[in-house]
């Protein structure tokens, strides 16, 4: 049995956004991290910082370029969600995608937004409707604990090697997640099928096929985590670098004196634009050997 450490502030559970907290997720600068499923039943996650509250009980996602979490939001549309505001208040949930315009009142609010208003190579094109199902109360991050989580794995994570020379993470990845300024988000499929979010910046590469974390900070949500689940983690830094990973989540183990989650990654993912697409396990390249005018004008 896992001991909590800390119970996070925000986990109040309503099925509404007051006035002050739609005006908090207005600004662009900020967290938005949209969770989905897949068609395989596999959690997904993205940053799209466009996430913003229309009406109390309605999120409204702002599409400029086509990825992977629009196409899945509409197949399953089962959607879990986290905004972290630059006041580092934080706001999880779960909305079911309803439909998309390419107009309207929200339309001309995301376009008429500095980044996208005075932006010479893209613009919002589509609008996507999420009804809420429920949300947490904006509480503050709990950074002595994970401060104290990410000390703790950093210090213990060694003993936790594979052992494999084999690479899964490219190196840019590796660095990516033992970065002091980055960000971690890990999701899982809840057993309502909506995706559950939870922050796990704790969360560090044991080397490039293994991840692992302490349970301090928000350890009463990481304790739902059952050892063969599949699970994401989404790794991000604030100048937008990020990347997807997905695996076998191993457990909580000792290592060291010190308890450790550790996943074992099967499958990468860059989600960074204009190039996204699955890294690991390598996609062949197929070589073109048909040219068509349509083909060309739709590139």
């Amino acid at each position: 049995m896992l001991k909590i450490n800390e119970r996070n502030n925000d986990m109040t559970i309503k099925n509404n956004f007051t006035e002050a907290e739609m005006k908090a997720f207005e600004p662009a600068e900020k967290l938005g991290i949209i969770a989905t499923v897949t068609p395989e039943g596999l959690p997904h996650m993205s940053l799209l910082t466009s996430v913003m509250a229309a009406k109390p009980n309605q999120l409204t996602v702002g599409e400029f370029c086509q990825g992977k979490s629009k196409e899945y939001m509409q197949r399953t549309a089962k959607i879990g969600f986290a905004i972290l505001t630059l006041d580092k208040k934080l706001w999880r949930g779960k909305a079911r995608w309803t439909h998309l315009k390419k107009e309207g009142p929200e339309y001309e609010i995301y376009n008429n937004q500095p980044m996208f208003r005075y932006n010479t190579y893209f613009g919002i094109n589509t609008v996507h409707y999420l009804d809420l199902k429920e949300t947490t109360l904006g509480g503050t991050l709990p950074l002595v604990s994970v401060v104290k989580s990410a000390l703790l794995t950093k210090m213990a994570k060694g003993s936790a090697a594979k052992g494999n020379q084999e690479r899964v993470l490219s190196y840019f990845g590796e660095n990516l997640f033992n970065g002091l300024d980055a960000i971690k988000f890990l999701s899982f499929i809840g057993d309502d099928g909506f995706p559950v979010v939870i922050p796990v910046i704790q969360c560090q590469a044991v080397d490039s096929r293994r991840l692992a974390f302490h349970p301090g900070a928000f350890g009463d949500e990481l304790a739902m985590l059952k050892q063969g689940m599949k699970v994401a983690i989404f790794c991000l830094t604030m100048q937008m670098e990020d990347v997807l990973v997905r695996g076998i989540f191993n457990g909580y183990c000792r290592y060291r004196g010190v308890t450790l989650g550790t996943l074992d990654i099967d499958w990468v993912y860059n989600s960074m634009p204009p190039n996204h697409g699955q890294i690991y396990p390598p996609v062949p390249l197929e070589r073109v050997v048909n040219f068509n005018e349509s083909q060309i004008s739709e590139a």
